[in-house]
C-alpha cells in the first residue's frame, strides 16, 4: 500500500448503469446471509472485475463491520460509492435491496393470505446448514484476505470467545480491537497524532391494518433496528425479537419464526426479515416503511465514513484501526456461526448436509443460488419423512 496516496482511491468511475445491474443480480442470486454475500462480492469485485483492490476490499469490510446497520448492505454501497460517488452510492444500495423487498414482500402477501406457509419449515430445515456452509466458506475467504499476522488472530479468537459467551456481537469489540491496532501497528506512541485523526476514527394473522400511527412505529423501530445494532442480520435478530415479540406484540413466536427463516432462505442480506414484518404487521405499505427504516441509517453512515476514510486512509494509525477491527470481525463472524449453527443443525441429516455443503463449496466452488436450490429440495423431500420435532423450536 503506497504510504502517501489512500488506498481508497480508484483510477476511475464505473457507470451507474453497470452498478444497477451487477447489484440487482447480486440482491436476485446472492445467497447465504451476510458474509457470504460479502465474500461473493469479493470474489466478483475483486477478483473478476478489477473494481476494486484487494487493500480497498479490506478496509471496506472492516468499517463497514465498526459501524452500526447490516454488513453485506454496507460493504455494498461503500463499493457503490468509490465507483460511482454519491449518486453511485444510492443507485447501487437501493438498486442491491429492489430484488429483496419484491420476493419477501409477495411472501408476506402470501403468508397474510393464503394461510401459513407451511413449506416453509420443511425448506428451512434443508438449507440451513448449507447456510452454514456458506458462512464457513466465506469467511474463510475474508481471511485470507485481510489476516495478516498473529495479533489480529488473537483478536479473532478473543472477539469468538465473547461473542459465544455472550450470544451477541458487542459494539465494543470493534472499537477496543480498533484501539489495539492503532497502538500496534500506528505511530501514536512514536508522535502524538493530529486532531484530525480522531474524527476520522470514530463513528458516530390478522389482515394487516396501515394506520398512520402503525406505520410511524414501524419506521422508528426498524430506523432504531439500523442505526443501533452492528454487524451482521445474525446480530439484529436478538434485537427484532425483543421488540416485534415483547414490546409491541405485533408477532407471535411462531410467526417471528417464520419471519427469520423467510430472510435466511431469500436472496440478499438477511434482515430482509424487516419487508417481511413489515407486511404483516400492516401490508404493502408496512414493508414499504420497514424496508426503509432498516436500510436508510446504512447510507448516512457509509456516505459520512467512506469520504473520512478516503482522505486519511493512508495514515497508519487508521490503517491499525481497521486491521484491529478486521480481526474482531472475523472471530464476531465465526462466533455468530457458532450460534446460528446450533439453530440449523440439530440431527444427523443436517449435519450430513452441513459438511457435504461445505465440501462442495471448496472442491467444486458450487454456486449459491444451486447449492440453496439442492438443499431446499432435500429439505421439502426429507422433513415429511422424518419429521424432526426441534426444527422452529430452538
Amino acid at each position: 500500500m503506497d504510504g502517501n496516496t489512500p488506498s481508497t482511491t480508484v483510477a476511475k468511475s464505473t457507470p451507474l448503469s453497470e452498478l444497477v445491474v451487477y447489484f440487482l443480480r447480486l440482491g436476485l442470486l446472492g445467497f447465504g446471509g451476510p458474509v457470504a454475500l460479502v465474500g461473493q462480492m469479493e470474489r466478483e469485485v475483486v477478483g473478476e472485475r478489477g473494481w476494486l483492490t484487494k487493500e480497498q476490499m479490506r478496509e471496506g469490510i472492516a468499517i463497514c463491520q465498526t459501524l452500526p446497520g447490516p454488513l453485506a448492505i454496507q460493504v455494498g454501497i461503500y463499493i457503490s460509492y468509490l465507483r460511482g460517488g454519491f449518486l453511485g452510492a444510492w443507485a447501487g444500495g437501493w438498486a442491491f435491496i429492489f430484488p429483496n423487498f419484491v420476493i419477501v414482500a409477495a411472501l408476506g402477501a402470501l403468508y397474510v393470505y393464503l394461510g401459513d406457509l407451511k413449506p416453509v419449515t420443511a425448506i428451512f430445515y434443508g438449507v440451513s446448514p448449507a447456510v452454514i456452509a456458506l458462512i464457513q466458506h466465506s469467511c474463510y475467504r475474508l481471511a485470507k484476505l485481510g489476516m495478516e499476522d498473529w495479533l489480529q488472530w488473537m483478536i479473532a479468537a478473543g472477539c469468538l470467545v465473547v461473542t459465544v459467551i455472550l450470544q451477541a456481537e458487542v459494539a465494543f469489540l470493534f472499537i477496543g480491537a480498533g484501539i489495539l491496532g492503532i497502538l500496534y501497528y500506528g505511530n501514536l506512541l512514536r508522535r502524538p497524532p493530529s486532531a484530525r485523526l480522531q474524527a476520522a476514527i470514530v463513528p458516530a394473522v390478522l389482515t394487516p391494518v396501515a394506520t398512520s400511527s402503525t406505520l410511524g412505529k414501524l419506521l422508528l423501530f426498524f430506523l432504531k433496528a439500523g442505526s443501533l445494532t452492528f454487524g451482521s442480520g445474525l446480530v439484529i435478530v436478538p434485537f427484532l425479537q425483543q421488540g416485534l415479540v415483547q414490546q409491541y406484540n405485533w408477532l407471535d413466536e411462531r410467526q417471528f419464526l417464520i419471519a427469520v427463516a423467510v430472510g435466511m432462505i431469500s436472496p440478499g442480506p438477511v434482515v430482509i426479515t424487516a419487508t417481511f414484518v413489515g407486511y404483516l404487521v400492516a401490508g404493502f405499505w408496512g414493508s414499504l416503511v420497514s424496508t426503509i427504516g432498516i436500510f436508510f441509517p446504512s447510507f448516512i453512515f457509509i456516505l459520512v465514513a467512506a469520504p473520512l476514510l478516503a482522505r486519511y486512509g493512508a495514515n497508519p494509525n487508521v490503517q491499525g484501526f481497521v486491521r484491529g477491527a478486521y480481526g474482531a470481525a472475523i472471530g464476531t463472524i465465526l462466533g455468530a456461526c457458532i450460534l446460528l449453527g446450533r439453530v440449523a443443525i440439530g440431527d444427523w441429516l443436517t449435519a450430513l448436509i452441513g459438511a457435504a455443503s461445505l465440501a462442495a463449496l471448496f472442491r467444486w466452488k458450487i454456486s449459491n443460488p444451486l447449492l440453496i436450490a439442492a438443499t431446499a429440495i432435500i429439505g421439502l423431500i426429507a422433513y415429511p419423512i422424518l419429521q424432526p420435532t426441534w426444527v422452529m423450536v430452538k
